[in-house]
């Protein structure tokens, strides 16, 4: 246990910190502190001592020192437990501190703001309340260390019910959340001055990567029974995002969900015209456009209406009641949208098991940055890449065969690349305007994909068009695809054989184009 009987409070976030000051107080705790902090507890007429009092050495330096001093350090590290320790404190005329209270200069917020200067961002670098935190959780044992304002009433009812002592559980706690505070915060300082300071071409690849992950939760398993599982949430994640998602009916979500929800969201986004997709082991087995929100599911799920069983629906638009009874048709696992009207909210929850989950969408195309990092790990060390965020420019679209696209059809392909990137490699996939026909994914041979997208299609296949994510490498692809009536294909180009492949397009009299861009999904 603990005893209380000084504390150091120190904070740049002041919420809740007069009404935790004053409870100290009202339990004989003598409080230091500093700066602005010490003024808005002395206004609120709680007895407070300057940490400048306390050290002999004034504030200086535009408040860079404060609290970087023996006094107060010794009085964090000071072992209660060790003889020499408690004599050299004091010959030192050292007062010891029981508790420290500190939270950060805000500068992840500070390097979030737009055209941010890198002196701004240099001055919101804090040293003190680092300093203290790590000073105190090292010496755990015999200091509280504080550093969420979440905390303070449950310390109070702790000192309250144990005289003025907290135990060593908590402090243990406590400790392991303010090493976790400075871990993080000394990342964020790092992953924003590299490329800032020192490299003639700033990257997006440092020498040294520090993701920064958040655990949301726990899972039941991973994606199968036997494997242990939790979700964690970047600590720059947006409200467009599945880790930003609001759940508002249904069952916890699996490994599996949150997968599929990702999946299903990042198609969606793909259109800033009403879109739906229907999504099994993360590859679409249905995506359409329509007039509607109701038109584009139906015409979505007629893709494959035997895979959308147990499915994840992703769309981009608020679920209106119409919507929602068609979705009620079929054997749903989770919804993903903008938005449920009431009576949508109504119809869908009269399942028990679905989940329902709500997202921002609030920009018609919500398109990310291209710079914006994709992570795959692998045995003993990560993958880092750009995410896939670019689209191909209609103008530097390529026809490359003696027919050229009609109108139609080059919609119809356009549509059909937005599609394919999001299916696993290989991929091919037959479209029509605004709806997809036939999906085939992630084969290890071209040819096999294009028979399995004939074979899965649902809906009539002739006069459709074709997209590939990557290059031909042999006619024979081109040989299925004339085979099912399909007339037109987009694909990136750049094989050996591109020649083989314009002489069959030709023979068949398909249009064919390049894009110049590939969209391999492994």
């Amino acid at each position: 246990m603990v005893k209380v009987r000084r504390a150091l409070i120190s904070v740049s976030d002041k919420k809740g910190i007069v009404k935790f000051a004053k409870g100290l107080n009202e339990l004989g705790i003598e409080i230091l502190s500093t700066g602005g902090t010490a003024r808005a507890i002395k206004e609120a007429g709680i007895p407070v001592r300057s940490v400048s009092d306390y050290t002999g050495f004034p504030e200086m330096l535009d408040g860079r020192v404060k609290t970087l001093h023996p006094r107060v350090h010794g009085a964090l590290l000071a072992r209660r437990d060790n003889p020499e320790h408690m004599k050299q404190v004091q010959e030192q005329g050292i007062e010891l501190i029981d508790m420290v209270v500190v939270n950060l200069y805000p500068f992840e917020e500070t390097v979030a703001k737009p055209e941010v200067k890198l002196e701004e961002a240099i001055e919101n670098i804090d040293i003190g309340g680092p300093s203290m935190l790590r000073s105190a959780a090292k010496n755990y044992e015999s200091v509280v260390v504080v550093t969420e304002p979440t905390e303070y009433d449950n310390l109070l009812r702790e000192l309250k019910k144990k005289d003025g002592e907290i135990s060593q559980e908590t402090c243990r706690r406590l400790a392991t959340a303010a090493f976790r505070q400075t871990a993080k915060y000394d990342t964020a300082i790092s992953n924003f001055l590299q490329g800032q300071i020192g490299e003639e071409t700033p990257s997006p690849f440092p020498l040294l990567f520090h993701p920064t992950f958040e655990k949301v939760q726990d899972l039941r398993y991973g994606e199968n029974p036997h494997q242990a599982a939790a979700f964690y949430k970047e600590s720059t994640a947006t409200g467009d995002t599945v880790a930003g998602v609001r759940k508002l009916h249904g069952k916890d979500l699996s490994f599996n969900n949150i997968i599929d929800l990702d999946a299903a969201l990042e198609a969606v986004k793909e259109f800033s015209n009403i879109a739906a997709v229907v999504i099994k082991h993360t590859n679409p087995c249905g995506l359409a456009s329509g007039e509607s929100l109701v038109e584009a599911y139906r015409k979505a799920r007629e893709c494959d209406p035997v895979s959308a069983f147990g499915s994840v629906v992703g769309l981009n638009r608020k679920v209106d009641k119409d919507t929602a009874a068609e979705i009620n048709k079929t054997f749903v696992e989770a919804v993903i949208a903008p938005g449920f009207e009431e009576e949508a909210l109504e119809i869908l929850k009269g399942k028990e098991a679905i989940r329902l989950l709500e997202v921002d969408l609030n920009k018609p195309d919500n398109q990310r940055q291209p710079t914006e990092l994709d992570l795959k790990k692998v045995s003993g060390g990560l993958l880092v890449q750009e995410a896939d965020r670019r689209q191909v420019e209609t103008s530097a679209v390529k026809v490359v065969t003696k027919r050229k696209p009609t109108e139609k059809e080059f919609q119809a392909l356009l549509f059909a690349w937005r599609v394919v990137k999001h299916v696993k490699s290989n991929a091919i996939i037959f479209t029509t305007p605004d709806q997809t026909v036939g999906i085939g994914a992630g084969q290890m041979s071209r040819v096999d994909s294009c028979k399995i997208a004939v074979m899965k299609a649902n809906l009539p296949i002739k006069g459709t068009v074709v997209a590939s994510d990557a290059f031909f490498p042999q006619r024979d692809g081109i040989e299925e695809i004339a085979r099912a009536g399909a007339t037109a294909i987009i694909q990136p180009g750049g094989s050996k054989k591109d020649p083989e492949v314009i002489a069959a397009c030709d023979e068949f009299n398909l249009a064919m184009v390049f894009t110049g861009m590939r969209h391999f999904r492994h």
